[in-house]
């Protein structure tokens, strides 16, 4: 059985604070969550763990997210040697439409007239913030908080992929606010 994981992670810090998009690695990854298909579980990494969720993606026969190599892997990149595009077998669904469309999607730009309304329950703002209380404070609940929010970004991901590969396209929002479909071939990666 081909073993395929959903992946996104929230960072400690946002690009203002470390001087800028082209710094992600020193962004710090707060919570990491992978959902496997070999096993039928979501695993949600610490910090501590970033080396445990490498690794998973690296032996993963497909690693699928949303602008993951692009952003993600930038941020993991300061937690080990490997270069991780390079060795793992990725499919970045915002990578891929963008290549289509000619432009950048927002997830929730795909997610919410391709699944029917569901999209994302906060913003990686919010991760953000939940960081700096958790930071100050050590309660529990605002890590558990950014954990809950990435384990929903990695379903949606997922569930877009899924839709993907079962239709043959998905729906997105264009900038007018119309829904338009975009063919994918995402079939076949799997």
């Amino acid at each position: 059985m081909k073993n395929t994981v959903y992946f996104d992670l929230e960072t400690r810090r946002s690009a203002t604070q470390v001087g800028g998009w082209e710094h992600t690695e020193r962004m710090g990854m707060s919570v990491g969550v992978t959902f496997s298909t070999a096993d039928n579980t979501y695993r949600i990494f610490r910090e501590e763990e970033a080396e445990k969720l490498i690794e998973q993606l690296r032996t993963a026969d497909l690693v699928v997210g949303y602008n993951h190599v692009g952003f993600d892997y930038g941020v993991l990149q300061a937690y080990t040697f490997w270069t991780i595009a390079d060795v793992s077998n990725n499919l970045d669904l915002c990578t891929y439409l963008s290549n289509q469309l000619g432009h950048r999607l927002k997830l929730d730009s795909v997610a919410k007239p391709t699944l029917g309304g569901h999209s994302k329950t906060a913003e990686g703002t919010d991760a953000l913030k939940w960081w700096a209380t958790y930071e100050q404070t050590h309660d529990n609940d605002y890590l558990l908080k950014i954990a809950r929010y990435c384990c929903y970004d990695v379903k949606v991901t997922m569930e877009v992929h899924k839709f993907g590969v079962q239709h043959g396209h998905v729906l997105y929002e264009n900038r007018r606010g119309e829904i338009q479909q975009v063919p994918v071939d995402w079939a076949s990666d799997c």
